[in-house]
């Protein structure tokens, strides 16, 4: 398994990095890097993990992750029968602070680009007319020659930072450096919890994914997400039950079994406490979203 950091690679002709993925899934573990990332998923859906938050991902998502913040996306893979068939489409654009010359955003004219790259160290989810603009520059950035490409880069900046159409993802407290040994550690714990979460999962067992005793292990996890490991789990699965109840193909009852809940009265209590809502009225919440 890969380490923990991962290195950016730009090309020696460019500031900064833009990627069109076309993949069967997103594929790295999770990771950070010194660069901000935009990240554009264009098709697909799964978990995403960003600081210490574990949420449901689908198209159309607009994200800023700041410097050194931790993620990873975990698409929902379908069998691949052509090679020209893929499960998730993003376009990432990858930028150091300094890509554009040391002091170039203490300009002050660019008065609100530093404060918007303050923020992104806990994730920015875009939304409103500004996801709107921002996804069409990034389709146009893909295309531009390497001038444009700075222009458009300067203008998405511009959109987020004037516009505030954000809001944060992970906590004050997401941001952990692990080691490569800890890193790899991880990245097993977490794969083994994104495979398995339909099934009990106890301590001792996740233990022995992590190579620690029971006491160290919880030790471990907190220190690194600042929750719980049980708290991590029922997270993802709560998750995956929003996703389901979102889609509408199930009663809730079948969705508390789906998501590795043992009884219906277990799921409505963590669903609220993780939520604000009973399952109900997060359906209901998601049908009026819809039809406005």
């Amino acid at each position: 398994m890969k380490p923990h950091f991962h290195k950016v690679p730009v090309p020696i002709q460019d500031s900064f990095s833009v990627r069109h993925d076309k993949l069967p899934n997103f594929g790295k573990p999770l990771h950070y890097h010194p660069e901000l990332e935009l990240h554009f998923t264009i098709k697909g859906e799964g978990i995403r993990l960003i600081g210490d938050n574990v949420s449901h991902f689908r198209e159309g998502e607009v994200i800023l992750l700041g410097e050194n913040l931790p993620h990873a996306w975990r698409g929902k893979e379908h069998e691949i029968t052509d090679a020209a068939d893929y499960s998730v489409e993003a376009i990432v654009i990858q930028f150091s602070p300094a890509c554009l010359g040391k002091d170039f955003f203490q300009l002050p004219e660019a008065y609100l680009i530093p404060r918007i790259f303050e923020l992104a160290k806990k994730g920015l989810l875009i939304h409103g007319e500004s996801a709107d603009l921002v996804r069409d520059l990034m389709y146009r950035i893909v295309k531009a020659n390497r001038f444009e490409r700075i222009i458009y880069l300067l203008q998405i900046l511009q959109i987020i930072s004037e516009r505030e159409e954000v809001t944060t993802i992970a906590s004050a407290h997401a941001f952990y450096k692990p080691n490569e040994n800890e890193s790899m550690r991880l990245n097993n714990v977490i794969a083994y919890t994104l495979t398995n979460f339909k099934k009990d999962i106890n301590l001792e067992e996740i233990s022995v994914i992590a190579n620690l005793s029971v006491n160290s292990f919880c030790r471990y996890f907190k220190s690194i997400t600042n929750k719980t490991y049980l708290d991590f789990l029922t997270e993802i699965r709560i998750s995956h039950a929003c996703r389901m109840i979102m889609e509408d193909r199930f009663s809730i009852a079948i969705v508390c079994y789906e998501c590795g809940f043992n009884n219906v009265s277990n799921f409505y209590r963590h669903f609220k406490r993780f939520t604000g809502y009973t399952p109900f009225e997060y359906k209901r919440k998601y049908k009026e979203q819809c039809v406005a």
